[in-house]
């Protein structure tokens, strides 16, 4: 009986078995094939050599992207700076608080100075101004940093708001350290719990 040949050897040379495959016009390499399989398919078999006829699709309103809300696109590769207001809301309570505790702070030292109120107005504004400077720097540095570099999507504003927020209450602990009688009210409570 003859050895039979291990199955690396068998099926080294063998053509692809795909039933629904096109037959090969050109051989790849070696000697031309040989005709091994009918040229038509038996009556009997369930499925017969041929094309599927596929009709379209229907176009739907919202092609799948696989990311992302229905109607909200692909993202890019390189997110943009663009900012919504219902973004930009989320995280407000934080600086909305600290306004109001750094104009309370402004106004308790502006009306215990003595000289005309237009300075103090001045630096209000100013204050104001750079607050909202603040706040762009640091929506900027968050889209370079979490967006571009880390691949992150940030949905709110809240980090800027809450630099922005301690930004204003330094600002507002300055103003009542510049205020003369405010200082010896925490200079006495001091020396209370200290005695």
């Amino acid at each position: 009986m003859p050895e039979q040949p291990q199955w690396s050897e068998r099926t080294l040379d063998m053509p692809p078995q795909d039933p629904w495959a096109d037959a090969p016009t050109t051989p790849v390499h070696g000697p031309p094939p040989t005709e091994q399989f009918p040229a038509a398919p038996a009556p009997d078999l369930p499925f017969s050599q041929g094309r599927a006829q596929v009709s379209a699709r229907p176009r739907a309103d919202h092609e799948p992207t696989g990311t992302g809300w229905p109607g909200a696109g692909a993202p890019s590769a390189h997110p943009s700076i663009s900012w919504k207001w219902s973004e930009l809301r989320l995280g407000g309570e934080w600086t909305s608080a600290a306004v109001l505790f750094a104009f309370v702070c402004w106004g308790i030292w502006a009306l215990s100075g003595e000289g005309p109120i237009g300075t103090p107005m001045v630096v209000l504004l100013v204050t104001l101004a750079v607050a909202v400077g603040v706040f762009c720097l640091a929506r900027v540095v968050g889209h370079l940093v979490l967006e571009r570099q880390l691949g992150r999507v940030r949905r709110t504003a809240r980090g800027s708001h809450l630099v922005t927020a301690l930004f204003l209450a330094g600002v507002g602990v300055t103003h009542l350290q510049q205020t003369e009688w405010v200082m010896d009210a925490v200079h006495w409570v001091a020396d209370l719990f200290v005695n």
